[in-house]
């Protein structure tokens, strides 16, 4: 779906992704990545694969777009544990080195702050917040004097019901000075 917020067109994509064409960059926010991972490490029994299959969805939506940037706002590794995990990291090493010329930035959130900055080799250029005329990244929603506000964090969604069926979507929502991107992970 194509919309035009502060003057710039954007894309939002089923991949809970947005392309900004004039910049060739896919914005996305909380990817978690190590997230299923983190769980098991602290007893939790979660099935794996979760972090392949967002990548797997990622890779569909850079080869869409041809984006030569990709900025995440927020929440790119669920916990420290997640950074230990041998599986985990081999898998997102790999990735890297599958997209080495995208250029990688991580405006950080509360996630990133808990499990540190990602590991060197991945080759993410990491910001607090990001401003990028029209727009200010960052990953806790609010208003800025700076600009239009893309933000993460709060993991938007909507409520389908009917005849005793529920389900829960994610979903993008944007206000006067703020749009909140769904959580990208699973």
């Amino acid at each position: 779906m194509l919309i035009t917020t502060a003057g710039e067109q954007l894309e939002l994509m089923p991949e809970r992704a947005i392309y900004w064409p004039a910049t060739s960059t896919l914005i996305v926010a909380d990817l978690h990545w190590g997230k299923a991972a983190s769980f098991r490490a602290a007893g939790i029994p979660v099935p794996g694969g979760t972090t392949a299959a967002d990548l797997a969805r990622l890779d569909a939506a850079l080869v869409r777009t041809g984006a030569r940037r990709l900025l995440v706002l927020g929440d790119l590794i669920h916990a420290r544990t997640a950074q230990q995990a041998r599986s985990t990291l081999a898998l997102l090493h790999d990735w890297r080195a599958r997209w080495s010329g995208l250029e990688c930035i991580l405006v950080r959130g509360n996630h990133d702050y808990a499990a540190g900055d990602p590991p060197p080799g991945l080759g993410f250029h990491v910001l607090d917040q990001h401003h990028e005329s029209p727009f200010v990244f960052r990953h806790h929603p609010g208003v800025s004097d700076l600009g239009y506000v893309l933000a993460g964090h709060l993991h938007p969604g909507i409520r389908l019901s009917g005849r005793g069926d529920r389900l829960r979507l994610p979903c993008f929502h944007f206000g006067s000075a703020c749009g909140i991107l769904p959580a990208f992970g699973s």
